[in-house]
C-alpha cells in the first residue's frame, strides 16, 4: 500500500511588524495576543475616555436588545441608550452628569464589538480616540509584544463594515504618538492623521459620520472628540 505525498502549503517571508492598522470587527476578533487599541471616534471611545475620567467604570455590550438592560440591572449599573431624558447616553459631552463610583453600560455594535471579540480573543483592549491619543500611544508602547490598532469605522445598510475618516485619524494619531516598527497600514494612517492634524474640528465635522451626527443635534460631541491630547486617561477593559 502507497500513499500519496500532499504538499502542505505555507507562508514565507512574513514580515512581523510591531505597529498595525486594521478595520473592524472581524480583525478584532482574530488577536490573540498583544494590544488591541480600539478606536471608535463618533462616539464610542470617546464617550469611554469621557466616562473613565470621571472615575466611573464601563461595561461594552454589542447587542442593542432587551438583553443589555438585563446586563446593567446584574452588575447594578446604568443603561446609556438615550431613551430617557435624565439618564446617560453615548454623547461624551454630556458625562459630566455622571457621579464617581458608579457603573454604566455602553451598548454599539461597532466599538463594543470590537472591544469585546479582541478580548475574548486573548488581546489585552484599550479605548483610544484623539482626546487620549499620545497618552494611550505611550501607554502601548511600554508593553511586550504587537501593538493592533483597530478602527471600528460605521455600519452600510446592509451591516457591512464602512470605513470612516474619524477613526482613521484617531488610529493615526495614536500610532503617530507611538516608537516601532509601522506596518504599511500604520504608516498610511499616520500619513492620514498628519495631514488632518492642524484641522481636526473642522475635518471631523464635515466627514459623513460628523454630518450624520451634526443632523442628529451632536455638535457638541463633534467639538469635544475633535480635542488632541488632551486627556491623560488610558481605559483598559478588564474581567470582572
Amino acid at each position: 500500500m502507497t500513499t500519496e505525498a500532499r504538499s502542505v502549503p505555507a507562508w514565507a517571508g512574513q514580515v512581523r511588524h510591531g505597529l498595525r492598522f486594521q478595520w473592524g470587527p472581524l480583525l478584532a476578533a482574530t488577536l490573540a495576543e498583544g494590544i488591541c487599541v480600539v478606536v471608535d471616534v463618533l462616539r464610542f471611545t470617546t464617550a469611554v475616555e469621557a466616562t473613565v475620567t470621571r472615575g466611573v467604570a464601563v461595561y461594552p455590550y454589542r447587542w442593542r436588545d432587551a438583553t443589555a438592560a438585563a446586563l446593567a440591572g446584574s452588575v447594578q449599573a446604568l443603561l446609556a441608550d438615550g431613551r430617557d431624558p435624565a439618564g446617560p447616553s453615548l454623547s461624551p459631552s454630556g458625562m459630566a452628569a455622571l457621579a464617581p463610583g458608579t457603573s454604566v453600560v455602553f451598548r454599539s455594535p461597532n466599538g463594543s464589538a470590537c472591544a469585546l471579540l479582541a478580548s475574548e480573543a486573548g488581546a489585552r483592549v484599550v479605548a483610544g480616540c484623539l482626546r487620549n491619543a499620545a497618552a494611550v500611544g505611550a501607554w502601548a508602547a511600554r508593553t511586550d509584544g504587537p501593538v493592533n490598532v483597530i478602527a471600528c469605522g460605521e455600519k452600510w445598510p446592509d451591516g457591512s463594515l464602512r470605513p470612516s475618516l474619524e477613526d482613521l485619524l484617531g488610529a493615526g494619531a495614536i500610532l503617530a504618538a507611538m516608537t516601532g516598527d509601522p506596518s504599511p497600514e500604520a504608516r498610511a494612517a499616520m500619513a492620514a492623521f498628519r495631514d488632518a492634524a492642524d484641522d481636526l474640528p473642522e475635518v471631523l465635522s464635515q466627514c459623513a459620520s460628523g454630518s450624520e451626527l451634526t443632523e442628529k443635534g451632536g455638535q457638541a460631541d463633534i467639538g469635544y472628540g475633535a480635542q488632541l491630547n488632551v486627556s491623560a486617561t488610558v481605559p483598559v477593559l478588564r474581567a470582572c
